[in-house]
C-alpha cells in the first residue's frame, strides 16, 4: 500500500486553513471534472481530489491524518503503525463504503464520521464521542484506575485545526476485553439549549507484549524449559499476566506441547484459560566441561533425531 499526500494532492502546504484548503479543492474541481475536462486522467484524478478533500475538510479526519507526521512522501510504501489513532477523540458514528483507496481504508475505514448534520434546536442531545485507549494486559486481570489524556480537533480563530486536548479518570472493569466499549455517560458533546450532553465511547486495546497473545479471553504464552525438565518433568514457576504460578512438566514433553491452564485468562462470567507452550531451550556448549557433558550425552544415547520411525539406520 501506497501513502497519499492529501496535501500535495492541493498543492497546499500543510499549515493552509481550511478555507485555503477548500479554495484550491474548488479550483482543481472545476478543473479536473469528467464532463468539462479532457484530460486522459480526468476521472481519476477527480477522484483522488475527492478523497483528500473529504479528510481535510473534516478537522478530526485531518488531525488524525497529520499524526503521523510529515516524514512520509507519496507513493512510499506505507503500513499504518498499530494503533496509531490511540487516544484520539472524534465525534459520530460508524461509517463506511464509498469508493476510497486502499490507504484510506486501513486509516478511516472504521474511523467515525458526524452522521448528519450537527443539531442546533434547543433541547437537543450533544453528540456521542469515540476514542481508542491503550492498556496492560494486566489491568484486564485486576482492573484499574486510570486518568487519561484525550485530544480533539477544532477549528481556531484564523482557520487552522488544533488540537485541544482534555484528561479523564476512567475505571477500567476488571475482564475488560480487547474491542470493549466502555460508555462514559455525559463525556460528549454539550447538548443544546439545556440539552443532555452526548456520551464517550472508549474502545480498548491492549499494549503489545511480546511475552503474550491474547484471542479473546485466552491468553497464550510460550514456556521456556530446559531439556531434562521436558524430558524427565518438572515444576516450574512461570510468570503470567497475573503472577507467578508453578506449572508441572509432564515426563516426555516435547517442544511445542500446550499446557493448559483452566480459568486463568482473562476473567469473565466465563473465564478464559491460559495456554503455555513449551519451547526447549538448549543450553551453551561454552567450557570444556560443558562440552564433555554434551559428548557424554551423545555416547548415553546414540540419539538419531533424522532416523524414520521403523527404520534403522
Amino acid at each position: 500500500m501506497q501513502f497519499k499526500d492529501y496535501y500535495e494532492v492541493f498543492g497546499v502546504p500543510r499549515t493552509a486553513t481550511q478555507d485555503e484548503i477548500k479554495r484550491a479543492y474548488r479550483k482543481l474541481a472545476r478543473k479536473y471534472h469528467p464532463d468539462v475536462s479532457k484530460d486522459a486522467h480526468a476521472e481519476e484524478r477527480f477522484k483522488e481530489l475527492g478523497e483528500a478533500y473529504e479528510v481535510l475538510k473534516d478537522p478530526e479526519k485531518r488531525a488524525a491524518y497529520d499524526q503521523m507526521g510529515s516524514q512520509w512522501k507519496n507513493g512510499q510504501d506505507f503500513k499504518p503503525p498499530p494503533n496509531w489513532d490511540q487516544g484520539f477523540e472524534y465525534a459520530g458514528g460508524e461509517f463506511g463504503g464509498g469508493d476510497h483507496s486502499d490507504f484510506f481504508e486501513a486509516l478511516f475505514g472504521r474511523r467515525a464520521q458526524a452522521a448528519g448534520a450537527r443539531q442546533s434546536r434547543a433541547g437537543a442531545r450533544g453528540e456521542d464521542h469515540h476514542a481508542k485507549i491503550e492498556i496492560e494486559l494486566l489491568e484486564a486481570y485486576r482492573g484499574a484506575q486510570r486518568s487519561l489524556s484525550l485530544r480533539a480537533p477544532e477549528v481556531d480563530a484564523q482557520g487552522h485545526v488544533v488540537l485541544r486536548e482534555r484528561r479523564i479518570e476512567v475505571a477500567i472493569p476488571k475482564g475488560v476485553r480487547a474491542g470493549q466499549h466502555l460508555r462514559l455517560s455525559g463525556q460528549g458533546t454539550p447538548g443544546f439549549g439545556g440539552g443532555p450532553a452526548g456520551d464517550l465511547y472508549l474502545e480498548i486495546v491492549f499494549r503489545p507484549d511480546p511475552r503474550f497473545r491474547v484471542e479473546g479471553r485466552d491468553v497464550h504464552m510460550a514456556l521456556p524449559v530446559a531439556p531434562w525438565e521436558a524430558a524427565l518433568g518438572a515444576t516450574v514457576s512461570a510468570a503470567t499476566p497475573d503472577g507467578a504460578v508453578d506449572l508441572k512438566i509432564p515426563p516426555g514433553s516435547q517442544a511445542g506441547r500446550r499446557l493448559r491452564l483452566r480459568g486463568k485468562g482473562i476473567p469473565g462470567k466465563e473465564p478464559g484459560d491460559l495456554y503455555a507452550e513449551l519451547s526447549i531451550v538448549i543450553p551453551p556448549a561454552d567450557s570444556p566441561a560443558a562440552v564433555e557433558a554434551y559428548r557424554a550425552f551423545e555416547q548415553a544415547f546414540m540419539f538419531k533425531p533424522r532416523a524414520e520411525p521403523g527404520v534403522t539406520p
